[in-house]
Parts: structure tokens; sequence; C-alpha cells
């Protein structure tokens, strides 16, 4: 089926659909997919209750407020719509530990854990520093044919396989 694969939804469905949604999105609102500010906006309504007064001093946060607004809404449409269609398509399930990460590095959720958080703030590090994520740079920047949007795609994923590689060691993907 073009929808629903034996492992999930089609690849190629899901990212038509995600191309669509784009197309829409800067149609009607003018608006390109992107994420990574919404975190670092989160983080700075967390900082607000604790020192508001040193917020609204950070030059960062005067330049990108710590709203909610249309950005934050749609990671959290992300959320959703990922339970929704996971629990439509009977592919929801708790796990605390995916099977890839059991079969080679064990059940210790504490390690787990601890290189979730670390890989978060190298991810975070990289996306603040290249001022977006993958998908402001690569999907928005092909979008608009721009060459730094699929040089952007292209590095993403030779360096997910790299790190794929030599964290599985070429293992299976399940």
């Amino acid at each position: 089926m073009i929808i629903k694969q034996d492992n999930g939804w089609s690849p190629y469905f899901a990212g038509a659909l995600s191309g669509l949604l784009l197309v829409f999105s800067v149609g009607v609102a003018g608006k390109y997919f992107g994420a990574s500010t919404t975190f670092v906006r989160t983080t700075g309504m967390v900082e607000k209750i604790f020192g508001a007064d040193r917020v609204a001093h950070m030059p960062y946060f005067i330049k990108e407020a710590p709203i909610i607004d249309w950005q934050w809404m749609f990671v959290i449409g992300i959320f959703i719509g990922s339970l929704i269609a996971a629990t439509l398509f009977g592919s929801f399930c708790w796990k605390s530990l995916p099977n890839t990460w059991i079969e080679h590095f064990g059940e210790n959720k504490t390690l787990r854990a601890v290189t979730a958080f670390l890989g978060g703030i190298i991810a975070m590090f990289g996306a603040r520093l290249a001022d977006g994520c993958p998908s402001g740079h690569g999907i928005s920047g092909s979008l608009q044919l721009a060459v730094s949007g699929f040089i952007a795609l292209i590095c993403f994923f030779i360096g997910g396989m790299i790190v794929v590689r030599i964290l599985y060691r070429g293992g299976d993907q399940s």
C-alpha cells in the first residue's frame, strides 16, 4: 500500500505530505518550517518564571521573544499529529528503550537517558550555531531551490549515516 508499509508509514507518502504541507504553509501563511527556535523560546518562558528581568535584558530573547507563536504551536502539532497517526495505524506503543538500543547497548535506561540528553545538547548547539534546524535549512531551503538547502540535506544524511554506522556498527535498524 502506498500509505502504510509493514513497519509504518511509507516514507514516500509521508515525505509528499510534508512537502504539500510546507507549500500550503508558505502559500497561506507565508511561513517556512522550523522547530529549533521553539525549544529555545520555551526555555526562555521557563526562565522567565525564575528571573523575568534577566530574560528581558538578554539580547537573544529581545530578538526572539519567549512567547507562544505559530512555530510553537507547529511543534505541538507535530507531537499531536504523530500520536494520532501512530494510534490510527496501530504502531503506537510505550517503550523506554528502542529494540536496536537494547541489542547493541543493553537495557540500561540511565545510559540511554544520559546519551539522549547529551545528544540533545549537541543537536541544539548545532541548530543554534547554524541559526536553524535541519527542517529549516534542508526542507525549507530546498523548497526555495537554495543550493545551501540541498547542501544541508546532503550533509545531514551523510552525518546521520556515519553516526549510525559508528553507534550501531552497521547493525539492523529495527
